[in-house]
């Protein structure tokens, strides 16, 4: 649910990226609240921190970390074209946590990850996707933990996207590298998530820096 709050934040959105980023292409991150950094400063979410590491490499971009605690894909979807609204060279798309915690059908969190990727590509053909794969806790019976992964690639690949496999690796699970809560990731926690998606989306920047 998008309280007062979380709009409020929302508004703020542009500051994850530098000051002086007018003209930079952008990287929106749609996502909940391990992308805005739950329990920490917004300097130490993952988007800041990916902003660091594309400051020193010198690569032209923006990040937009467009993270929303306690968002769904359906709420993912319902705010994708506001995202977008200056436009986005890559939009990675790190949904789905909350979804698996509610005990959403499946089905219909792939229909909503398919129809997010849609709408990116309505906004502008060009923007490269990409989906961050979850995984849920063994609590939640096998059956469904396996069905949920399952959607994450699949949706990657019918849709023609670049899979990060799963998000929160080598953090998910590790007490050391998350709050008290044991779902969000703390500051070292943070770092890690920054390391994965780094991995995946340094590739595509270097790449559209070139073209």
């Amino acid at each position: 649910m998008i309280t007062r709050r979380n709009l409020l934040a929302l508004f703020c959105l542009p500051l994850v990226g530098s000051l002086q980023g007018a003209g930079l292409k952008r990287v929106v991150i749609l996502g909940d609240s391990i992308t805005a950094g739950f329990g920490l400063s917004r300097g130490e979410a993952y988007p800041a921190l990916l902003q660091a590491k594309l400051q020193a490499e010198g690569l032209p971009f923006e990040v937009v970390g467009a993270g929303v605690s306690g968002d769904t894909t359906a709420g993912g979807l319902r705010r994708v074209g506001w995202a977008l609204g200056g436009g986005a060279a890559v939009c990675v798309v790190a949904l789905g946590g909350n979804d698996g915690l509610r005990g959403v059908p499946v089905s219909q969190m792939e229909d909503n990850l398919e129809r997010i990727v849609e709408a990116v590509r309505a906004k502008n053909p060009e923007t490269q996707v990409v989906i961050a794969g979850m995984q849920m806790p063994a609590n939640l019976g096998l059956e469904y933990r396996t069905a949920f992964a399952a959607v994450f690639p699949r949706v990657a690949a019918k849709c023609n996207a670049t899979l990060i496999p799963f998000l929160l690796e080598g953090v998910g699970g590790r007490p050391e590298f998350n709050l008290d809560d044991q779902i969000h990731p703390n500051a070292e926690g943070q770092k890690r998530v920054a390391e994965t998606v780094w991995r995946t989306l340094a590739p595509l920047l270097r790449q559209s820096k070139g073209g």
